[in-house]
């Protein structure tokens, strides 16, 4: 048996391979892509991990940009990461990963992606005949011969990644995205927790921007400083404030509006020194952003505020996550600009701060 049958479009994948490598030597050789933006990527390690778990003995390789290859520089469950620039303009980077991947000879593709240009990409490896024999996309069009049903475009974007595996045979189990800091990200925290004097003191995470074609998605200095204020009352000592310098004009007006209580390290940390910050908060407040999706990593209690996005469709993986958005007419509308931006000002501090009761945050220790 050397591929799934394209009339069922589902598999028991561990099943085929092993009956496909039966009296080899070698392992299975999986390539799983991924292209997409730092939020979805950070989503989609969740499948990820359900993969690795089910292919223990596997080769699995990562197909994702060359800007997020240092996220899994420190990462056990692939042997490689391709990184290749399939977007630039003279052409050699889609040739060069033609050669590559046509090289490595895969028995499976698990494309996460499923654009056009993957599509396109895994096509002209089938027209090479260099193609894996088992291709898995998230929809059921050439050239996949594994994919899942049609899935109602409200669906979470997580639930969509586990129907592809689920037609593989594959049981999602994981709850929370994996990604894996290096011991370069747990020393950068150290230190910041001790120049601020964090010490065992409980604190909060706020990451209270996105980038500026995303405005809109912003909750407000005053928002955040308000709910800041209110969580000192209610036993969290510090709020650490975190954000690149295009998110810096909301970060210092919340450190300026709580002076006692906030510390802003706007600019002071990498990605990945999200994930070992957010192990140590008592709770993570954030906007929709993607930054949001890598301190999920942690599991600690988190609240994001929606507004023009639909939180169906957006929400951190976790069950200890949960949004908030306001019940109006015009949510989710996804716009650029907005005359009002009610979906943002008619949420408050208190609803947060309720939120976060819910969640037990000032009921226990961090």
């Amino acid at each position: 048996m050397i591929a799934p049958s394209i009339k069922s479009w589902s598999v028991d994948l561990a099943a085929v391979l092993a009956e496909r490598l039966a009296g080899s030597q070698r392992a299975a050789r999986i390539l799983v892509m991924k292209w997409s933006a730092m939020g979805d990527l950070a989503l989609a390690t969740t499948v990820m991990e359900d993969i690795r778990r089910t292919f223990p003995d596997a080769q699995i390789d990562l197909d994702t940009p060359p800007r997020f290859e240092s996220f899994f520089a420190h990462d056990p469950r692939f042997r490689k990461v391709l990184a290749v620039d399939t977007r630039s303009a003279s052409g050699f980077g889609l040739l060069h990963w033609l050669r590559v991947v046509a090289a490595a000879r895969y028995d499976v593709i698990i494309d996460l992606q499923s654009t056009d240009r993957s599509r396109v990409l895994i096509s002209a490896l089938l027209l090479l005949r260099q193609a894996a024999p088992i291709r898995v996309g998230n929809h059921r069009h050439w050239p996949y011969n594994v994919a899942p049903p049609r899935q109602p475009p409200q669906v979470h974007a997580l639930e969509h990644l586990r129907a592809t595996i689920r037609a593989c045979g594959i049981t999602p189990n994981s709850t929370n995205p994996v990604l894996h800091a290096g011991p370069q990200h747990l020393r950068s925290v150290e230190k910041l927790l001790a120049e601020h004097a964090v010490g065992d003191r409980r604190y909060a995470l706020f990451m209270p921007g996105c980038q500026a074609a995303g405005r809109l998605k912003r909750w407000g200095w005053r928002s955040f400083s308000a709910l800041a204020i209110a969580m000192a009352h209610n036993g969290i000592e510090r709020v650490l404030i975190v954000g690149t310098q295009e998110e810096r004009d909301e970060c210092d007006a919340i450190a300026a509006a709580c002076p006692t209580i906030a510390i802003n390290l706007c600019g002071q940390t990498s990605i990945l020194d999200l994930i070992p910050l957010a192990h140590g908060a008592s709770c993570v407040v954030s906007n929709d952003t993607g930054t949001a999706h890598v301190a999920a990593v942690a599991a600690r209690p988190m609240v994001v505020i929606c507004g023009p996005t639909d939180p169906r469709r957006v929400k951190p993986a976790g069950h200890q996550v949960v949004t908030l958005q306001a019940d109006l007419w015009c949510k989710n509308c996804y716009r650029k600009e907005c005359s009002h931006h009610s979906c943002m000002s008619v949420l408050s501090p208190e609803q947060a701060l309720h939120e976060l009761h819910k969640l037990g945050v000032f009921n226990k220790p961090a």
